[in-house]
């Protein structure tokens, strides 16, 4: 398994969503939690994927100094991909308002990439899983809003919240994807760095 074959590695997560470390867990993995923090930004020319994966390495740059011969950083970003657009995370009920509204009734993909540091390396990967909402109302969305405060969440939803339950219709993908991490692609290279 798995986390035979990590032993003599230390697997460090840079992320603070408690969606992502609750993966790790059940994937059976050992892992410290380091967090630094980084703005945000990417350049206006990157699109679809080129955004997650710039930000998901640009997420371990503060780490590239201190890290250890058998060490493995993960850092990971997620972004929704909806009309040319990446949605990051709401900064308020109206921005989340407007998100939402505009996945309603329509299918949008939600990429998340995943980037893993060594000393010596470092490799990105991504997944892409298509969603499809019903069409929402204002009523819906509103009370999702005011009841789950997505705010920390790209695309201001959460698959595994209540407008998921009510809303989406169709998942062309990985489930894991949509709620912040690929996991089986995790686990596959993971496997494939170590072995």
């Amino acid at each position: 398994m798995l986390s035979e074959t990590l032993k003599s590695y230390h697997l460090i997560l840079a992320s603070g969503s408690p969606r992502r470390q609750q993966f790790f867990k059940d994937l059976g993995l050992t892992f410290e939690v380091r967090l630094r923090p980084v703005d945000e930004i990417y350049p206006n020319r990157l699109r679809h994927f080129e955004i997650s994966d710039y930000l998901a390495q640009l997420k371990s740059l503060p780490f590239k100094e201190e890290l250890k011969q058998n060490d493995i950083l993960i850092t990971s970003d997620t972004i929704v991909w909806h009309n040319e657009l990446a949605l990051g995370k709401p900064r308020d009920h109206e921005e989340a308002f407007d998100m939402i509204s505009s996945l309603s009734n329509a299918t949008h993909e939600v990429i998340t990439s995943v980037c893993f540091t060594t000393k010596q390396a470092q490799k990105t990967v991504n997944a892409i899983t298509k969603v499809t909402f019903k069409a929402l109302s204002s009523d819906e969305i509103s009370y999702y809003i005011n009841t789950c405060r997505p705010f920390d969440k790209a695309g201001a939803y959460g698959i595994q919240e209540w407008i998921g339950h009510i809303g989406i219709t169709a998942i062309e993908g990985s489930y894991t994807n949509v709620v912040g991490l690929p996991t089986q692609l995790v686990y596959k290279t993971l496997n494939s760095m170590v072995s």
